[in-house]
């Protein structure tokens, strides 16, 4: 195999193109211009772009897409997905790669070739999603998404990253996750009110699997407008279809889903859709949120 058809062969099983190395094809041209990086580097400079260049190639382009406080409006930040910006209409976007995002200490498994077939959004049980990034951090876990109380949405990871977040190997291979900041229970309420958030909507006869849930915090609507802006960004980024699953009367389902629970179901789902052990967050409708998308 030449150098032009590896580099083509890792391009397709990584993600990345020639103007990453600042060339425009993939031909000699492109090969001299990886010796370069690989020289700068300090590696082997054979002009292929493998695992090792391929990690400093990354991270090198990360460095340029961090956000600069004194040149840059941060209502310009974007997403990132395989180490590109992905444009989102929500004007409140914190990245790990930025000087005030959330950083995670575990670094979850990059994967550009993974099928992502579901999002999967879950409520944190924290007063804040900075609360949410240390409980993760102490676990050893990590998710993709913080949707904190004032709608601001946190990336912590490449939406091509492998995090563990869903429960289950193949969950969390085949998905993204986002975690929406509220404490659930109504003794917390005080908390948000004294921090300026103002009260929380209380969430009264929700029922998941079949059962009542006590009542609880609901999320403040500048939260559920970050997630459909979210949600359809992550659509229109990953092509996961803007579908949840429903019953065959067409009624959204509180509670297992089947092709969900088997990883066969492409789109939007609660954790409450993958496993009888969760909950949440069985006080979204997630059917409603994709209609004002679709």
């Amino acid at each position: 195999m030449s150098k032009v058809e590896y580099n083509i062969k890792s391009s397709k099983e990584n993600g990345w193109d020639p103007s990453w190395f600042g060339a425009t094809d993939f031909d000699e041209n492109l090969v001299n211009k990886i010796i370069e990086f690989q020289k700068e580097a300090g590696v082997t400079a054979d002009g292929m772009c493998g695992p090792g260049t391929f990690r400093l190639i990354y991270t090198d382009r990360l460095g340029d897409l961090e956000f600069d406080p004194k040149t840059d409006n941060v209502r310009d930040r974007n997403l990132i997905f395989k180490g590109n910006e992905i444009e989102i209409e929500w004007d409140k976007v914190v990245r790990w790669i930025d000087d005030d995002g959330y950083k995670l200490t575990k670094e979850p498994k990059l994967d550009f070739d993974r099928d992502i077939k579901m999002f999967v959004t879950h409520w944190d049980v924290c007063l804040s999603s900075k609360s949410c990034v240390n409980v993760l951090n102490k676990r050893g876990i990590h998710i993709h998404f913080c949707i904190d109380n004032d709608g601001t949405i946190y990336q912590l990871a490449d939406m091509a990253s492998i995090c563990w977040h869903a429960g289950g190997k193949y969950w969390n291979r085949d998905s993204i996750g986002v975690e929406m900041s509220n404490a659930f229970y109504p003794k917390y309420q005080k908390n948000y009110v004294r921090n300026g958030f103002g009260e929380r909507p209380i969430v009264k006869g929700a029922t998941v699997h079949g059962s009542k849930v006590e009542d609880h915090l609901g999320f403040y609507p500048v939260q559920i407008e970050a997630l459909k802006a979210l949600y359809k960004a992550i659509h229109n980024a990953t092509g996961i279809p803007l579908e949840t699953p429903l019953a065959d009367n067409g009624d959204y389902i509180y509670g297992v889903a089947k092709e969900a629970e088997d990883n066969r179901f492409r789109g939007f789902v609660s954790h409450h859709h993958l496993t009888r052990r969760k909950m949440d967050c069985c006080n979204i409708n997630i059917e409603d949120l994709l209609k004002e998308i679709r």
